[in-house]
């Protein structure tokens, strides 16, 4: 499904944001500038040999079958009249899907909010999914899923998920889901490319758990590896981090990896050079104060922004303090308030 709305760029001016590769999120008329049927245009072009050891043909449905690829395209704008953020192109291919934005935040009423949902339930062996998200012109944007992700039981092959961020200047991203569940067996390879100019903000989250603890699956699935690399809008790296967790070759509960916790969360702040250190020291002044949750900020190379990581037992007490980051980050950033993410 493909929706366009307003007076956007001719179809016929297909440009690219960022540095070029095959990758690149065209940024006008979508669906007729890429080959969304080509499996290619839905897998990284660097999935490590530890997840390519998995590769092998499936017995049902096998990889690039309809029902398992997956992609979301969105391209958000402030509307110049209301000053509200608007979807101005959409296009999605099930099972990733979005409603409408809605605006919760009495703070930012300018503010949309994003949830992102599929009806499959979960991630299954052979699935490539892709997210691409374009902000432009003093955008506001958060956006969350709609419950936890699920990486269910793989016997043959893999699964991998890219999801491409793109925050112009003078715009404001947070991208916060709920928490990944490798099942048992479960070998999952996800690529973020965070492009955010220098006169922009980004907050991007991730929490792993170890697993379906109530059914004994603690640490149980193959290997989950993350990869998040960042760029200015100039294409120059910023900075990388790979979070590779593999509990069946490697015993994660020791000191320096885990210790006696089984959740881990990541939290990524790129920003402008001149609040990092003001987010840096109230995070982790804040942390203190969170019995439950262990970890710390560090400024990344260039003063290019903050990275968090922690360490807890239960996603909830992870995700608690994200919202919390989240609080901080809007008060030194937007002078605005966070009221927390609506789900029932």
């Amino acid at each position: 499904m493909y929706v366009r709305h307003g007076n956007g760029m001719n179809s016929d001016d297909v440009k690219v944001i960022g540095n070029s590769n095959d990758k690149d999120i065209p940024t006008a008329n979508y669906p007729d500038a890429i080959d969304y049927t080509n499996i290619k245009f839905y897998t990284p072009d660097d999935i490590p040999s530890e997840v390519l050891a998995y590769e092998a043909r499936l017995a049902q449905l096998d990889v690039g079958r309809s029902g398992k690829t997956g992609l979301l395209y969105l391209m958000l704008e402030s509307d110049p009249s209301t000053g509200r953020t608007v979807i101005k192109e959409k296009f999605s291919k099930v099972p990733l899907v979005v409603l409408k934005a809605m605006y919760l935040e009495e703070s930012l009423p300018e503010m949309a909010y994003i949830y992102i949902m599929s009806p499959s339930g979960g991630i299954l062996q052979g699935d490539r999914y892709r997210v691409d998200i374009i902000l432009r012109n003093k955008a506001m944007l958060h956006v969350t899923t709609q419950g936890a992700t699920r990486i269910y039981r793989m016997n043959r092959n893999y699964a991998t998920q890219m999801v491409n961020i793109y925050v112009d200047e003078d715009c404001y991203m947070e991208y916060i889901p709920d928490q990944i569940i490798p099942y048992r067996d479960s070998r999952f390879y996800q690529k973020i490319n965070l492009n955010v100019h220098e006169h922009a903000t980004l907050v991007y989250s991730e929490i792993i758990v170890p697993g379906r603890v109530a059914r004994n699956e603690a640490f149980q699935y193959d290997i989950c590896y993350m990869k998040t690399i960042a760029r200015n809008q100039y294409g120059n790296v910023r900075f990388m981090d790979n979070v590779v967790l593999e509990p069946k070759k490697n015993n994660l509960k020791t000191m320096g990896i885990l210790d006696e916790h089984d959740v881990v969360g990541s939290i990524y702040i790129i920003t402008r050079a001149e609040y990092v250190n003001a987010i840096s020291e109230e995070v982790n002044a804040t942390i203190k104060h969170f019995a439950n949750v262990v970890g710390g900020a560090s400024i990344l190379p260039y003063d290019s922004g903050v990275i968090v990581r922690l360490l807890g037992n239960i996603a909830d007490d992870i995700r608690g303090f994200v919202y919390e980051v989240v609080r901080i980050v809007r008060r030194v950033v937007l002078n605005a308030r966070f009221s927390g993410i609506r789900k029932g």
